[in-house]
């Protein structure tokens, strides 16, 4: 997609999407939100919240100067759980150990030196994401450390009648993969689904939900109310763009890598074949290389 598809996808767009990070944070971190934000977690979570503290609802300065800083959302739930959201628009290729990565992040801080391992707090840590990744048949995935099928071989039977697969209860991951959640087409009874439909932007099953759902209804309105400014369209435009630039210039890096690949790996023939007494003409014809090229190897 070119500069001026992307200004011109923006332009159209209507509502502003809640798949934009940018519009993703503004949202969901305001404190007139915190129900929608409470009520969108308790969706993921399948799990009754008191309490929801945003703990970053700032935006980073310059941020929009920035082609692709980090906007997520921190927060603590019943003054107990830390927990992350983060928003993914592109497939990156390195999901897995990016969200490891980031889990490890949050859960470090928690313990100063000295202090006792009994005192770590869970962490979770969510993705919502607008492409698929996994080779999952769900498109909520949940993941926690968990131990390999016992082996045979080193079986003992020391009486447990159920045992416990979990290695730590206090690290969890969600990947929410969009895409498999819009082909799988569910109703809206269940309080995740009715916000994911907000997120995918299916306007018959937003009313739906709003009909169910006083909280999706608010985040509607909000979203509404947003895309009327012409500051916040702005905002989202130079959001779009700085993306667009940044996945621009990586994937011209990956094709000059390339192609130098291939460039050294020519050479490398060329070498090997100028050993073995190959015909300049031929090591021509055959690498593409020119003969002052050659001759220098």
């Amino acid at each position: 997609m070119t500069k001026q598809e992307v200004i011109q996808k923006v332009r159209e767009t209507k509502i502003l999407p809640l798949t934009n990070d940018l519009i993703f944070k503004k949202i969901f971190s305001k404190d007139e939100c915190n129900s929608e934000l409470k009520d969108l977690l308790e969706g993921i979570l399948e799990t009754k919240i008191q309490k929801v503290e945003v703990k970053n609802p700032e935006l980073p300065k310059n941020i929009l100067g920035e082609k692709l800083a980090r906007l997520d959302i921190k927060a603590k739930i019943n003054d107990k759980i830390t927990l992350d959201i983060e928003m993914q628009t592109r497939d990156e290729y390195n999901l897995g150990n990016r969200s490891l990565v980031y889990l490890s992040k949050l859960i470090s801080p928690q313990l100063m030196p000295g202090d006792e391992y009994k005192y770590l707090k869970k962490t979770i840590s969510i993705w919502i994401l607008n492409f698929n990744f996994f080779k999952t048949n769900t498109y909520h995935n949940i993941a926690h450390m968990r131990f390999d099928k016992i082996k045979k071989e080193e079986y003992v039977d020391m009486g447990y009648k159920e045992e416990n697969g979990l290695v730590t209860e206090n690290a969890e991951i969600h990947f929410i993969e969009l895409p498999k959640f819009i082909e799988k087409k569910p109703g809206i009874k269940r309080k995740l689904d009715q916000w994911l439909w907000l997120l995918t932007r299916k306007e018959e099953k937003i009313k739906m939900a709003e009909k169910v759902n006083e909280e999706v209804k608010k985040a509607k309105t909000e979203l509404e109310v947003m895309s009327m400014n012409p500051k916040e369209r702005e905002e989202y435009e130079e959001r779009e763009l700085a993306r667009w630039s940044y996945y621009s210039e990586m994937e011209a890096a990956k094709r000059v890598g390339k192609e130098e690949g291939k460039n050294e790996n020519k050479k490398e023939i060329a070498k090997k074949m100028k050993e073995e007494g190959f015909e300049i003409s031929t090591i021509e014809k055959i690498t593409g290389l020119t003969r002052e090229d050659i001759k220098v190897l």
